[in-house]
């Protein structure tokens, strides 16, 4: 529920992709945001989005939304080759940005769009689902060295098969596709939120799909203290999202979902996400479940922003920068170990 302090924030929508229409369902819910104009580049089909979801107005173009002085925010759901340039003009517009994942194609990008949003005091914060699930803060409460010791590794999954593969943006990659992009980014986010740094290494290999795109990825990262990630991720592959993460003294595992029910029964397909913990070092030694609220991700993220916005956050947003900096840099390294077959220092 909104404070009484605060009025919804006013959010645009950039683009009528599918994850915008299931972002603009679930976030319409909420009291904390109201959604109130989309932009297509074809304006017929940005009246049609709007005309499902109730929206005040419909833009046949992006520039145009970008000037609708009425909103504060804007949502991007574009193809991950848009991101840095529309958030970086949505930034230069004085609107705050809530930007899919990955936030860019490359951590120079990543570093320009910080660099904007602080020059024009703005608000920027790459959307990771997961990252605000009730569940995500039950894990890290259970990261203390008091449940589980001293973090020693972390392995972490994500996967599907690609659907419509002659025409799917993932398998394109002037558009930023590739599994490491797409799907990487979720376990690398998750490992960076663990270890709470970036590696000082990677190792990588990747197998390649015919139109030049990485169809799966692994990796190892190598950190300075002596602690080892490992992540893997397809788009090949069974749908598959697990991580177990191995302290000294115990062990947690998670399937680290971004939308979230309390049953296998649910109007969108979402489904209950696994948390349990081991404490202590002995396989006899049973897990113990960890149930926690529920619901739609793109929901929890929308007010999530929404708070540090009317709070003006700056330490809180500035902690998500740092995070998606690391992410990048990680990603750019994982990418050239895959091109190189080399051990890859970040920069």
């Amino acid at each position: 529920m909104n404070s009484p302090h605060h009025s919804p924030l006013r959010l645009g929508i950039l683009g009528c992709a599918n994850i915008a229409k299931q972002f603009t369902r679930d976030v319409s819910q909420s009291r904390d945001i109201s959604i109130q104009a989309v932009a297509s580049r074809d304006l017929a089909k940005a009246q049609a989005f709007a005309n499902d979801f109730k929206l005040p107005r419909a833009y046949g173009n992006y520039e145009a939304l970008l000037a609708d002085a009425a909103l504060e925010a804007i949502y991007i759901p574009l193809p991950n080759s848009m991101h840095a340039e529309w958030a970086i003009r949505a930034m230069q517009a004085g609107k705050h940005v809530l930007c899919e994942k990955p936030l860019a194609l490359n951590l120079a990008q990543v570093t320009r769009m910080f660099e904007v949003a602080r020059q024009h005091g703005v608000m920027l914060l790459e959307a990771y689902p997961y990252w605000f699930q009730p569940q995500t803060r039950d894990l890290l409460a259970n990261l203390s060295h008091e449940k589980i010791g001293d973090i020693r590794s972390i392995q972490a999954s994500f996967g599907f098969t690609v659907g419509n593969p002659g025409t799917n943006i993932r398998m394109q990659t002037d558009l930023g596709g590739g599994a490491l992009l797409d799907a990487g980014s979720y376990p690398l986010s998750l490992i960076r939120l663990v270890m709470g740094c970036a590696p000082e290494r990677v190792i990588a290999q990747a197998n390649w799909a015919e139109t030049g795109v990485d169809i799966s990825m692994a990796a190892t990262l190598l950190y300075a203290d002596g602690r080892r990630a490992q992540m893997s991720c397809a788009m090949d592959a069974a749908n598959h999202r697990h991580a177990t993460i191995v302290g000294s003294h115990g062990t947690v595992e998670t399937e680290y979902l971004n939308h979230t029910s309390d049953s296998d029964v649910h109007p969108w397909g979402y489904l209950p996400s696994q948390l349990r913990v081991r404490q202590g070092i002995a396989n006899s030694i049973a897990f113990t479940d960890i149930h926690s609220a529920s619901g739609s991700g793109f929901r929890f993220a929308a007010e999530a922003f929404a708070k540090v916005v009317r709070e003006k956050d700056v330490s809180a947003i500035e902690r998500a920068a740092a995070a998606s900096h690391d992410i990048a840099a990680t990603l750019d390294a994982i990418q050239t170990s895959a091109k190189t077959g080399t051990v890859t220092s970040l920069r």
